[in-house]
């Protein structure tokens, strides 16, 4: 069977190029005649794989030298804990609610805090970013938080909060190197690695080194302490050796790619395609306002369930996969993350093209 073009939201598609090379190296690893699946974290093998995966990660994002780069378990939820954990010093956070993982976000935060919402965009269903230029931050926030895209709404903050002062933390596993950013604009950046850069089951933080305390509150986890981690360089205890090696060939794969410059290239001209029909099509309408859309994730919908439905299966038996959008919002969904090629994206236009002539 040949490969579909898969939209999944994630766990997403990853470059073939990295897949074959996994392959090819899945029984014997670089000569040591094990898998990288069967080697301990502590050899020197895998000591090279995790040291070559960080150092290939602060080349592409320019990471500062005063910004720690953590290999964590849990995935992005685990960080809606860590996050408060290690960081109320003052018991007070500002939340930013432009989707569900913002909204589970500032949930977990309660616990620990007076976690409060300062803006959000529930009131139309997530389909827009907040005016976040004057915000009433309590003065005394340890932080500010938002998920900056919004993978089941399909939501992108362009432009990042005011935050009068305060550290932005950011949780960007749906648009995490998919252009470049200015790390020093972030006291915290984190991602679930499953939708644009490897396998499910990890999670990269990038974090201000004036950030990693001893002082944190002691019902805090040995685990979810970030000191615990940095000092040990993510290996505390055996890591995800797997996804970390899979998120180093998707790194070496980038920079042979052109790096972040070049993704943002390809993504917007992908995005393009896909924006420009859904703005022109009878049938298909996208659920976002227009300044705020995703490069990543493209929600759209029919006038009819039955359609959207139809569109689904018909969709997937023309190798189309993955369209449906979350149970939350229904209709469909097309996530193009960096490993989706172009081809992919024109594919998926052209059969919703004759999809909506045969269904006029």
């Amino acid at each position: 069977m040949s490969r579909v073009y898969n939209f999944s939201a994630g766990p997403a598609a990853l470059p073939e190029e990295v897949l074959k090379q996994a392959a090819a190296e899945m029984l014997d690893y670089n000569g040591s005649g094990m898998s990288i699946n069967e080697m301990s974290h502590r050899s020197k093998a895998f000591d090279q794989v995790i040291q070559t995966a960080e150092q290939d990660i602060r080349d592409l994002m320019n990471i500062p030298d005063n910004y720690k780069v953590l290999f964590l378990q849990g995935g992005a939820s685990q960080q809606f804990a860590a996050v408060p954990m290690n960081l109320m010093q003052n018991k007070k956070a500002a939340y930013i609610v432009t989707g569900q993982w913002a909204k589970k976000a500032l949930a977990e935060a309660k616990k620990y805090g007076d976690a409060v919402e300062v803006a959000s965009s529930a009131d139309k269903t997530f389909s827009y970013i907040p005016d976040c230029s004057d915000l009433a931050i309590p003065e005394d926030a340890d932080y500010v938080y938002i998920c900056e895209n919004n993978t089941i709404y399909g939501t992108k903050f362009k432009k990042l909060p005011n935050t009068k002062g305060h550290i932005l933390v950011s949780d960007v596993s749906s648009c995490f190197l998919s252009e470049p950013v200015n790390v020093n604009d972030y006291g915290v950046i984190y991602g679930g690695v499953q939708k644009n850069v490897g396998p499910a089951g990890l999670v990269i933080s990038i974090i201000r080194e004036d950030l990693i305390r001893d002082d944190v509150p002691d019902y805090v986890p040995t685990m979810l302490k970030w000191k615990t981690q940095a000092d040990n360089g993510s290996l505390y205890n055996t890591p995800n050796c797997w996804a970390i090696y899979m998120c180093g060939l998707v790194f070496k794969w980038l920079k042979a790619q052109g790096g972040l410059e070049e993704m943002k290239r390809r993504n917007e001209e992908k995005a393009a395609i896909l924006y420009d029909f859904l703005d022109n099509s009878k049938m298909f309408k996208g659920t976002v306002r227009p300044e705020d859309r995703s490069l990543m994730n493209v929600p759209f919908i029919t006038d009819s369930e039955e359609l959207n439905a139809k569109f689904i299966s018909e969709a997937t038996a023309n190798g189309l996969v993955s369209l449906k959008g979350h149970r939350t919002v229904g209709g469909m969904r097309a996530s193009i993350y960096n490993a989706m090629p172009k081809e992919g994206v024109q594919k998926l236009v052209d059969f919703m093209e004759s999809f909506e002539k045969a269904n006029q």
